[in-house]
């Protein structure tokens, strides 16, 4: 809890941070707009307005996030960040979709711009206050692991290029007298659209629930196989509520001499372990138990995996047991998403299987392609 609250106040300090120099760089760029007859400055003043916006939606969201869990919501409510991060790529493609339109609206009716001193001197400190304010805002929030923050950085970096390219703009009219703000409008509108996009796109996936990523997935697995009992890890599968709330579970593979308490008390120790390198809740460790200790056993497991590799989207098998007594083979196989037709491929396997033991019944359990 103490974390959570620490993150909370780092978050809002820097967002605090964030909405002041916006409002201070909106304002300015905002005056020099309406003085110079610039469209391009008066964009670029919105898109500050928009980014103090989205500001102030990330500490509401931090805010409610942080909301104890309860009956409701038993797992907290984290991913109210997703939905922070989601408004705020909805303000950042309204304000886009506004200065597209009045770009357009300028090229169609041109006003003369009347570029002045004061007006190069407010952008170029509008340039050096966003390249600052970008890259610590985008630090911190790597820091605290805050996709709001993280893309709020990305952002004024954004915004710190698009004001030089006013600069630029403003440069080609004293010397050569071609308007060309209006177009440059367009070419910030389409930044800012496609920087919501963008914004949007991630959060929606978090949403949804994204893939693990490889290499955290690796990790955690031989995590769970260093232990001396553990013949295997399978099936992690990794929830996301919220930027630091992970719960997971998996299947683990134990020798089938193992008693109930044994198993029990390293399932326990496996939990506490991952809990401490990855701060992932593992609430739940399957069983699958093995046998295949056994010379005959080991040799069909073999052959069945050698029959397996002519089937192009099988993965893997694991959790293979071999019931002498009731003549059942078990086993789990992972067919990829690539296969529209997986029921049908495990049909084909178990006909496969049984012309070399005909006198076996196979009961195949099919697992989707969760985590590498």
């Amino acid at each position: 809890m103490g974390n959570s609250l620490n993150r909370e106040k780092i978050i809002v300090r820097t967002s605090i941070i964030g909405i002041l120099s916006n409002l201070f760089l909106s304002f300015f760029k905002a005056i020099v707009g309406l003085s110079v007859k610039s469209i391009a400055i008066l964009m670029d003043a919105l898109n500050n307005l928009t980014d103090a916006m989205s500001s102030i939606v990330t500490i509401i969201g931090i805010k409610l996030a942080n909301k104890e869990a309860n009956r409701e919501h038993p797992f907290g409510h984290g991913r109210i960040e997703y939905l922070t991060a989601m408004f705020i790529s909805l303000f950042i493609l309204y304000a886009g979709i506004t200065s597209l339109i009045e770009s357009i609206k300028k090229i169609l009716e041109p006003e003369i711009p009347s570029y002045t001193n004061i007006s190069f001197l407010i952008i170029s400190v509008a340039v050096i206050v966003k390249i600052v304010l970008g890259l610590y805002v985008k630090k911190v929030g790597e820091k605290v692991n805050s996709d709001s923050l993280i893309a709020s950085g990305n952002d004024a970096k954004f915004d710190a290029i698009i004001s030089l390219s006013i600069l630029f703009a403003g440069i080609i009219y004293i010397f050569f007298k071609i308007k060309i703000e209006a177009y440059l409008g367009i070419a910030i509108s389409i930044v800012i659209i496609k920087a919501g996009y963008g914004i949007l796109k991630e959060t929606v996936a978090d949403l949804i629930g994204e893939r693990i990523d490889s290499e955290i997935a690796k990790d955690i697995k031989d995590c769970i196989n260093s232990f001396d009992e553990v013949l295997g890890t399978y099936d992690l599968i990794i929830h996301n509520y919220g930027p630091n709330v992970l719960v997971g579970s998996a299947h683990i593979e134990v020798s089938d001499k193992m008693t109930a308490y044994e198993i029990d008390t390293l399932e326990r120790e496996i939990t506490k372990k991952v809990y401490n390198e990855f701060k992932v809740y593992i609430t739940g460790l399957s069983i699958y138990s093995s046998n295949n200790n056994d010379k005959k056993i080991s040799e069909m497991k073999d052959r069945i995996d050698k029959i397996l590799d002519n089937f192009p989207h099988v993965m893997q098998m694991h959790g293979f047991y071999l019931d002498e007594i009731k003549r059942i083979v078990k086993f789990d196989v992972v067919i990829s998403f690539d296969d529209k037709e997986k029921y049908t491929t495990v049909k084909n396997i178990i006909n496969e299987i049984s012309k070399f033991y005909p006198d076996y019944e196979f009961q195949i359990t099919l697992d989707n392609d969760i985590s590498d």
